[in-house]
């Protein structure tokens, strides 16, 4: 059995790709993969590191959402990038196609549907991308990550499966977590993360509440900041008169490599909005209070964030609204309010789709039985 899988350009599209070929490795074993992306995307790099073969088209980025000539440019590339696709295909000779968002998506999943090989995307988001929704019209089979993306698709080939998560995500045990982040048991944690590059807004937001928190420490705070970001936090913080090294509850870094740890002993969550970090937190039922990127395409981030909080697992502040007064007093309403918290993380839980990845493998490999290249 061979797949091709491609995605690219963000963590977002990349991870719940690996996913489910790990998830399709547990089950066929000797299954052969051929991840195709950029060489700019973060998959060049995460890809290969993985261990899986890896394939790049030259292409020059996504369309721009209005009338320039540049348009014209890509579209040009694109049809020459159709062809280099179904070159690829050809050689790989694969029996599905699956695509899990990117503009690198499109001409792998538009040459082989168009080579009769089945074909899947993975939509993770509420607002559907634009690549996607090109692709909608040819693919066999489309998986959605939220029930709100049903109506975006056509009805017959779509299904709500919700968004795969890592295996570990779900593993995590929440005296695990507090064990490697030297937290005590008897007071909640607090998980902050503006993603894998920060978001600036937040960590700004965040000064006057960890000073405000190692004075009264009666809740415990894990704060990612994003690499880029580390170094100017944590300097406001010393210049703000916090000595970190003194205050056993707040812990700052750059980085998390052991997010399902992190995730596994918190209590609350501070987060963007983006369709995996959501998927891993319902899985989980921790509560959220979301702050949406405002610039994310469509504003996909806040539709993402509606769904919770339409059903109570989370708040919503916009990036527009947010300060250390308006986060500070919602981090405190929710934890001074153990019902409250409960009725979040339970809400939260209603929505998880723990099984997925397992659900769109299985989906996956029911398309290998179906069709075959044209010659």
């Amino acid at each position: 059995m061979k797949i091709i899988f491609s995605g690219g350009g963000t963590g977002g599209h990349i991870y719940p790709a690996l996913t489910l070929l790990d998830t399709i490795k547990n089950k066929v074993p000797d299954a052969e993969f051929l991840y195709v992306g950029t060489e700019l995307g973060l998959e060049a790099d995460i890809v290969p590191k993985a261990g899986i073969n890896f394939t790049a088209l030259d292409l020059e980025g996504g369309f721009e959402r209005h009338f320039t000539l540049e348009n014209f440019k890509r579209a040009a590339n694109a049809i020459l990038s159709v062809k280099r696709a179904g070159n690829i295909v050809k050689e790989f000779k694969p029996d599905v196609v699956v695509g899990t968002g990117g503009y690198v998506c499109g001409p792998i999943l538009l040459a082989a549907s168009l080579m009769n090989v089945p074909t899947l995307i993975q939509e993770q988001n509420a607002v559907a991308g634009i690549t996607n929704k090109i692709l909608s019209k040819f693919v066999t089979k489309i998986a959605v990550g939220s029930e709100l993306a049903l109506k975006k698709f056509p009805e017959d080939k779509t299904i709500y499966t919700g968004n795969p998560i890592r295996a570990e995500v779900l593993e995590g045990k929440r005296e695990d977590g507090l064990a490697e982040f030297n937290f005590v048991s008897d007071k909640p944690v607090v998980l902050i993360s503006g993603g894998s590059r920060g978001a600036q807004s937040i960590n700004l937001a965040m000064i006057d509440i960890l000073v405000d928190a190692a004075k009264n420490p009666s809740a415990q705070f894990l704060h990612v900041t994003g690499k880029t970001e580390f170094e100017s936090v944590t300097q406001k913080l010393k210049d703000a008169g916090l000595n970190l090294d003194a205050a056993p509850n707040i812990k700052v870094v750059p980085y998390l490599y052991n997010m399902p740890q992190a995730m596994a002993m918190a209590d609350l969550a501070i987060f963007r909005a983006g369709a995996t970090g959501l998927a891993e937190l319902t899985a989980r039922g921790v509560p959220a209070i979301l702050i949406p990127y405002p610039f994310a395409t469509e504003n996909h981030q806040e539709f993402n964030a509606q769904a919770l909080v339409k059903v109570g697992a989370a708040r919503m502040i916009l990036n527009k609204d947010l300060n250390s007064k308006v986060l500070s007093a919602q981090i405190d309403e929710i934890l001074k309010n153990p019902d409250e918290l409960k009725k979040m993380s339970a809400a939260s839980l209603r929505l998880g789709r723990p099984k997925a990845a397992e659900e769109i493998a299985d989906l996956i490999l029911s398309l290998t039985e179906q069709g075959g290249q044209k010659s």
